[in-house]
């Protein structure tokens, strides 16, 4: 049985009692409330009896005294005829339940009607100046007959409501003490109805969860469980839950121990795998520094050669013209030095600047990977001035406005940070639309601290900074953004010269300094270079 429906039973069992219980308290309770409400009713009547006597006899006294000074006014009260109306009809209504009390209610308004009857006859013959001696006589007594059936019937009533009310009010009494009882009883069967529920569930629960507690101790020990609790509650499904952790975790350790082992071979393998690619790295280096080298001289000696050629064709030339050759002879000869030679000439000596031009750029590849920084704080401000200041006739031929922000210090080498916003600044300088005036910023991103597992009271501070150079220049197409940082990668040659290792430079001395470089760029809007450096010392590499 789930636990949800053994929750449910404890809850109905004693519910379904303190129901029962309940509904004898309501049943008393309606009980005492009918009693007290008989009790009031009981006084009301009372009240309404006691009051309906002095307002009769004063009725009676005004029609006797209009009849003894003969004056109808006197009898003529309608008010208070209608009062004692209004009296008998609303003890009437109380004592509706009792036919006894409402026969004597009505013969008194029997007799009161009559009364009433009479005396209208006598008011009627007082204004008209008939003889009252007929109703003179039957005023003649102490007391009229019919006010004393009234005042008989009154004092009879008023004795059974007093011994009414008497009993009522002894029943309230014995009603409330039944109320009483029964609540003090629900209260006390409730009680107990729950502690006994309770205490059986609860030594129920607490047995299982103790070998529950137990198992996850041993879990959590390493030691073996006992064995699996019966039943399919929810404390059985976590003891079998436990018991399949605990196989998982055997398992689990058979399987760190050997992925432990591959991974130290892996490890090692690791090592011997950077050892190499370090060895390889720097063996390349020095090769692409060995070749460049070794190339400048035979380069050199063929930029000598061909000077000595041209030299030698104008001495030709000279020759030629001295010799005094046939027209024929000599247009063919002149045909062959100032064409063919001169255009051969051009295009050696085109070749050999270019490869100048590839040799310088691999060198400075190779130092940029070789030169040891000298590491300190560096004011990025400072260093961009310098380089824009660098570039000022650049900047004056393309007609440019160069911003630059404020911006905050970071951690590295002052000349290759410079280098690195010079290439940016000059590469978008070499970019900008000549059809729109060239707009250039250089700025910082806000800091933000990098997430960690400190306190939220106590904020890391942030490690490192982004820097952006923006220009609204040509912009990149999507083909080309991942080929951007990559060296001898030239877009736009049309528009600018250059020997392509610019970017690659930047991404490089970036790297070397703990950093990244990235671009993000639309054709035709203009591309932003984000530079991210530390704000931090940084082990050299």
């Amino acid at each position: 049985m789930k636990l949800f429906t053994k929750g449910l039973l404890l809850i109905a069992l004693p519910s379904l009692v303190e129901l029962a219980l309940l509904g004898v308290v309501f049943d008393t309770q309606e009980q005492t409330a009918q009693a007290v409400q008989s009790a009031a009713d009981s006084k009301q009547i009372l009240y309404q009896a006691a009051a309906l006597g002095d307002p009769l006899l004063r009725q009676a006294a005004r029609v006797r005294t209009g009849l003894i000074v003969g004056d109808a006014a006197f009898i003529d009260r309608h008010a208070a005829w209608v009062d004692l109306s209004d009296r008998l009809m609303h003890l009437d209504q109380l004592v509706a339940d009792t036919p006894q009390q409402a026969a004597r209610v009505r013969t008194m308004r029997d007799a009161i009607d009559r009364y009433h009857a009479q005396a209208l006859d006598a008011a009627q013959a007082l204004r008209e100046g008939r003889s009252v001696k007929t109703y003179v006589s039957l005023e003649a007594n102490a007391m009229p007959a019919q006010i004393e059936i009234v005042r008989h019937e009154l004092d009879a009533f008023i004795e059974e409501a007093t011994r009414l009310d008497a009993q009522r009010s002894a029943s309230v009494m014995q009603t409330r003490a039944r109320q009483q009882y029964a609540l003090i009883f629900a209260v006390v069967g409730s009680m107990l109805v729950w502690a006994v529920t309770a205490l059986v569930f609860a030594r129920n629960i607490a047995r299982r969860l103790e070998v529950l507690t137990d198992n996850a101790e041993r879990l959590g020990n390493g030691q073996p469980l006992s064995a699996p609790l019966a039943g399919n509650d929810e404390i059985a499904a976590l003891d079998a839950a436990l018991h399949q952790t605990s196989a998982r975790l055997r398992i689990a350790e058979q399987e760190q121990v050997t992925l432990q082992k591959r991974l130290q071979a892996r490890a090692a393998e690791l090592a011997g795998v950077n050892e190499a690619l370090r060895q390889e790295t720097q063996d390349n280096e020095m090769f692409i520094y060995s070749v460049s080298h070794d190339l400048r001289s035979p380069l050199v000696n063929l930029q000598g050669f061909s000077k000595e050629l041209q030299v030698s064709c104008e001495d030709v030339r000279a020759t030629i013209d001295a010799a005094g050759l046939p027209e024929a002879e000599e247009r063919r000869l002149t045909r062959v030095l100032d064409g063919d030679m001169r255009e051969s000439l051009q295009f050696l000596r085109s070749s050999v600047t270019r490869s100048a031009a590839i040799i310088d750029a691999l060198l400075r590849i190779s130092r940029a990977g070789r030169l040891e920084y000298q590491w300190q704080r560096v004011s990025v401000g400072r260093v961009v001035a310098r380089a824009v200041d660098a570039l000022q006739t650049q900047i004056r031929e393309r007609l440019a406005i160069v911003t630059v922000r404020d911006l905050p210090s970071a951690w590295g080498d002052p000349a290759a940070i410079e280098q690195v916003f010079s290439n940016l600044i000059s590469n978008a300088l070499n970019f900008l639309d000549p059809s729109r005036p060239g707009r250039i910023e250089v700025g910082a991103l806000a800091a933000e601290p990098e997430d960690d597992a400190q306190a939220p009271t106590q904020p890391q501070a942030p490690t490192t900074r982004t820097f952006y150079v923006r220009d609204n220049g040509l912009g990149i197409p999507a083909a080309y953004m991942p080929k951007m940082f990559r060296a001898f990668q030239r877009l736009h040659g049309d528009v600018s010269k250059g020997d392509g290792i610019g970017l690659a430079l930047v991404r490089r001395t970036v790297e070397r300094h703990g950093g990244r470089v990235w671009v993000e760029s639309a054709e035709g809007a203009g591309s932003t270079f984000f530079v991210v450096l530390p704000d931090q010392p940084v082990r050299s590499t």
